[in-house]
């Protein structure tokens, strides 16, 4: 969508993206306890998507949609002040682009990871498919509403670690997967994800990365951190 045209690119006010998974947002509204106590069960239930099983942990957090925040920085150039984070209950629209005059062009599909599959093992060409088409019959209705950010931290962390920049955002990778492995294996609990991956950014050594070995090396540092705050978060219990 964003980088089709040279022209549209420099008239873009905003990005947005849209978080899919609302069941564990309505019980952050409704029961905020409630969100202590879910299951790897729960977490892994998506409402709309069959995924693997660390993407549907990270779309129940929202750490996903913080990766494609610091992703639609990288990629197009956007600054973090314009790319947007909304909830889309009904999962048909994916991504939108805003342009200075207000409108808006959005990317519709079915819950399908066929299709992104597909067109990233054929991009930039588009080949026909007959097994994934959105059913128009079956759209009733488009909504949209506000993440509640402190009710979802890793949105938020993710973004602090885009802000700050060098090692942040491979660390934020690295201690996300330790911890969502955890949580699995049932030796952290749900809201345990975010805690580990702050602690992790607050121990993180602020060393550039002018190399692969930097980057590799601040992901093993990473990793090591995490499984520290994990052992000590099962030791508090």
């Amino acid at each position: 969508m964003i980088g089709q045209d040279a022209q549209e690119d420099v008239c873009l006010r905003a990005v947005l993206q849209v978080m899919e998974n609302r069941t564990l947002h309505q019980w952050a509204l409704d029961v905020p306890a409630r969100l202590a106590r879910v299951t790897p069960k729960q977490a892994l239930a998506h409402p709309n998507w069959k995924m693997g099983q660390r993407i549907t942990i990270d779309s129940a957090t929202l750490t996903n949609k913080g990766f494609e925040v610091i992703e639609a920085h990288w990629l197009f150039g956007m600054e973090l002040d314009k790319i947007q984070v909304v909830i889309h209950p009904q999962s048909t629209i994916h991504s939108m682009v805003e342009f200075v005059d207000g409108s808006i062009l959005a990317q519709l599909g079915p819950t399908d990871m066929r299709m992104p599959i597909q067109y990233a093992l054929t991009y930039p060409e588009r080949v026909a498919s007959k097994e994934c088409a959105l059913d128009w019959k079956a759209l009733r209705k488009l909504d949209f509403e506000e993440v509640p950010a402190r009710k979802f931290p890793c949105l938020g962390l993710a973004k602090e670690a885009l802000r700050e920049g060098g090692p942040l955002p491979c660390a934020l990778n690295a201690a996300d997967e330790i911890a969502v492995a955890a949580f699995l294996e049932r030796r952290l609990p749900f809201l345990g994800i975010a805690a580990v991956i702050e602690r992790v950014l607050e121990r993180m050594p602020r060393a550039g990365l002018r190399s692969i070995d930097d980057v590799l090396a601040a992901d093993a540092e990473a990793r090591r951190l995490a499984r520290e705050e994990v052992a000590r978060f099962k030791r508090r219990k």
